[in-house]
């Protein structure tokens, strides 16, 4: 909600200097965070000119400027000679007479845009005839501003930027759903009233309530409620006749309205805009000589159309609440009207509305039908119901004063509005919630403060919240405003004490280990949305996923199953933001469909629901295990001088692998696997005995090229549960050797179907205890080794734990895993 200063300052005492800090600071005080400051941006000298001649003069280029000759009032230092400045124009729509804005030398226009005297068109042009949008009060800018369209006849040379307000400058607070009222100058100016004990001057005790005489036919037809709730509690209608719809709106309420974020549009409408954010009551007007017959209030029927007046025909739900008259719909009520029924400079005469409307009914319309607007945006938080009356009134007579208007007998007056409740605020409890001592005065005043009725009890007080308050529910809420009021600032700022317990679980530790071991290893952490769409769950083979029956974004309604789509997604950012080498890992859930899922009836939230209810929503929840991934592309170093870059790829993401399975303590083993999103010729799947984990590779060219990426990238995901439940409940570390170790080489040519690590885990077997390490180290295929066969050499490393290993046992232990290589894969040794 923006607040313009000038128009709070006429319901409440402000400081002569007041400032931005000042408003902001009063406010936060009750609760409303800051937001932004707006204002016109605007430097002078800005003044008021007058056009005393011009000359069109044809350009090459086929525009036609204007050369004129504009009084901007009495020379400096003379009371008597005019400052006659010529000016070049390209705008058409001015006469000679007609009063302008002129932007003198060293002004500042809003962008900032400079104002100097320079030389274009074969002129030097002293300054600048401003337009609307120019000056910042609006769109506009068919022409320049004639200040005759605003209803000014000032005297030239009088400061434009006082004349139109653009001295002025607005808050902007963020309203809590809660706070409804607040997306009002009125509730705003109560609330600094709370803040700083000025004086408030309610503006709804301004306005003289105009009762209609002759009743205006209203009919309220919603017999058949949604979800137990009218549609409607309030209607209010009044009738002005004799409207001058062309006359424009004055300038200071267009400044106001171009402060509150609203856009002029022309005086009918902008009356009805003023009026709400001033009151916090949305109204409507009809052209009252368009409507057929009576108004009825009703829902919409199946297959219902109706055209609002943003010109877009729109399909109606039943749940839809419309405004109609005898020929169909006329608005949708609490959203937007019809174009039919629109106001416009033809209308003379207008049938005002002011409804007080459902919640829910118009939230969920709005969101439907895509029309998140002002009026909406009121009554799904709450408008107060007492103010319509008085919103309508003062419509009415701000069309008597603004469009010479007569304020007609005619109009309707209809409520079902029900008034709150009383709460019982019991002695002491708002102490024993807050924390802090408050005295029985301090409680009273406070809530009546704020408008409730407070009447003393046998057991604490009896509290009736004010119309415009329904979040008052309960003694919790009452409490928290004495302490809203009272000031935050009393309540200590005490740090709790933790309780006892165990520090994190086995599961919590090796998470983060994991994540601090990837961390330290250079990859980036990143988080990704678990939604996605079908595509992308897809993607890693799977055939199902879990729906959200109500998704935030339509697009993607899934969860996700694997990590992939994230980390892709992420990449492709970061790329297009110019890092182009990337090294990501993400550790999350992902979600697995697991025969039937989704809850039945939720439990109503005001009942625990027991042992067995807890169990039922616990099975009705997809398996949802941690999954670790990393993605790599680009280069893992960057060329140097001397040494070229060196890519990043499937060597990135097996080192991932290892990195993890030592940091968690697991024996794993890669072997070649398949998998769809990955290079069939360089895929692999990572087991820890016989129980898959999860596979590492490349992604496929096509997939990569498909997502932006680059053509070769990195990929690992593992099942970060199995590997922490796989893993050893103690981490062994080996004690530093004292005795020196026998290396020895071994090359075997086998078959090349046969995998490398099938013949690195042979020889380890074969080796023996002897046997401290062995790396495969090179693989060769060519020249000097038989057509379908391959080369794989092996460092061995031999050490004995109680003494010095002699050649002859190392010898035999590599003897020993020679012969186990040939028996289980027909391995030769090479010379």
């Amino acid at each position: 909600m923006r607040i313009p200063a000038s128009w709070l300052g006429e319901f409440v005492d402000l400081p002569t200097d007041v400032t931005v800090e000042h408003l902001h600071a009063a406010l936060v005080r009750v609760g409303f965070e800051e937001e932004d400051v707006h204002g016109f941006e605007l430097i002078g000298p800005v003044v008021v000119g007058q056009i005393l001649a011009f000359e069109p003069e044809p350009q090459s280029n086929g525009k036609t400027i204007n050369w004129c000759q504009v009084d901007v009032g009495p020379s400096a230092g003379s009371g008597t000679e005019r400052d006659i400045r010529g000016i070049v124009c390209g705008a058409h729509n001015f006469a000679v007479g007609d009063k302008v804005v002129v932007s003198l030398p060293g002004a500042v226009l809003p962008g900032p845009f400079p104002i100097a005297a320079r030389k274009t068109y074969g002129h030097t042009s002293d300054g600048m005839i401003a337009s609307a949008r120019e000056l910042g009060l609006g769109e506009e800018h068919d022409g320049i501003l004639l200040l005759s369209s605003l209803g000014l006849d000032p005297i030239v040379g009088t400061d434009a930027i006082s004349l139109l307000g653009l001295n002025d400058f607005a808050v902007e607070i963020n309203v809590t759903p809660d706070r409804g009222y607040a997306f009002s100058i009125r509730g705003v100016a109560r609330e600094y009233s709370h803040s700083t004990g000025a004086a408030f001057r309610d503006p709804a005790l301004a306005v003289s309530v105009v009762e209609p005489v002759e009743t205006f036919p209203v009919i309220i037809n919603d017999t058949a409620p949604i979800r137990g709730k009218k549609g409607v509690s309030v209607f209010e209608s009044r009738v002005v006749r004799n409207v001058d719809a062309t006359r424009p709106t004055p300038s200071w309420m267009v400044a106001r309205l171009t402060l509150a974020g609203i856009r002029s549009i022309s005086l009918p409408v902008d009356i009805t805009n003023y009026v709400m954010l001033e009151l916090g009551q949305p109204i409507h007007g009809y052209d009252l000589d368009t409507l057929t017959g009576g108004i009825t209030v009703r829902r919409a029927t199946e297959g219902e159309t109706f055209e609002t007046l943003d010109g877009k025909l729109r399909s109606l739900s039943v749940e839809d609440l419309l405004v109609t008259d005898d020929s169909g719909p006329i608005g949708l009520a609490g959203v937007m009207g019809g174009a039919k029924t629109e106001m416009s400079d033809s209308t003379v005469n207008v049938l005002i509305e002011a409804g007080n409307w459902e919640a829910v009914t118009i939230s969920r319309t709005a969101r439907r039908h895509k029309l998140p607007s002002e009026a909406a945006k009121r009554y799904e938080r709450g408008v107060d119901p007492a103010i319509a009356a008085i919103a309508a009134s003062r419509v009415a007579q701000l069309f008597a004063e603004l469009a010479g208007a007569t304020i007609d007998t005619l109009g309707s007056s209809w409520s079902e509005a029900t008034p709150l409740e009383p709460i019982e605020l019991p002695e002491g409890f708002v102490d024993g919630l807050i924390g802090v001592s408050y005295s029985a005065d301090e409680v009273t005043d406070s809530l009546t403060m704020i408008g409730a009725s407070v009447i003393a009890t046998a057991r604490g007080y009896s509290v009736t919240p004010p119309s415009w308050r329904p979040d008052l529910t309960d003694a919790p809420t009452l409490a928290e405003e004495v302490a809203r009021i009272v000031g935050y600032d009393r309540i200590p700022s005490v740090l709790p004490v933790a309780p006892p317990g165990r520090g994190y679980t086995r599961e919590q530790q090796l998470r983060r280990a994991a994540a601090q071991s990837l961390a330290f290893a250079g990859l980036t952490e990143v988080l990704s949305y678990p939604f996605v769409n079908g595509a992308a769950y897809r993607l890693t083979g799977a055939t199902d996923a879990v729906r959200l029956a109500n998704p935030l974004d339509p697009a993607a309604p899934f969860m996700r199953t694997a990590l992939l789509p994230g980390l892709i997604e992420t990449a492709h950012r970061n790329l297009s933001r110019g890092l182009t080498d990337l090294a990501l890992f993400e550790i999350g859930h992902v979600f697995l469909v697991d025969g039937a899922y989704g809850s039945g009836p939720v439990p109503a939230s005001g009942a625990y629901p027991g042992a067995d209810g807890i169990a039922a929503l616990d099975a009705s929840i997809p398996p949802q295990p941690w999954h670790v991934a990393a993605l790599f592309l680009g280069d893992t170093v960057a060329r140097q001088p001397g040494s070229p870059a060196v890519a990043a790829g499937i060597v990135d993401a097996l080192a991932t692998v290892h990195q993890l399975a030592a940091t968690l303590a697991v024996e794993i083993r890669v072997v070649a696997g398949s998998h769809p999103a990955l290079h069939p010729g360089r895929t692999a799947e990572v087991f820890a005995g016989d129980r898959s984990l999860g596979h590492v590779g490349e992604l496929l060219p096509a997939l990569a090229e498909q997502s932006n990426l680059p053509r070769v990238v990195g990929y690992v995901e593992l099942n970060l549960d199995a590997l922490i439940e796989l893993g050893a409940r103690e981490v062994l570390t080996a004690p530093i050797a004292s005795l020196p170790a026998a290396t020895q080489d071994l090359t075997l040519i086998v078959a090349s179907d046969i995998p490398a690590g099938a013949v690195l885990a042979t020889v380890v077997e074969g080796a023996g205890e002897l046997l401290e390490d062995a790396r495969l180290v090179d693989d060769y295929r060519g020249p000097g080794v038989p057509e379908g066969a391959k080369s794989l050499s092996f460092a061995l490393r031999f050490r004995a734990p109680d003494r010095t290993l002699t050649a002859a046992e190392a010898s035999a232990a590599k003897a020993a895993a020679v012969a186990l290589a040939a028996t289980r894969h027909g391995a030769t040794t090479r010379e």
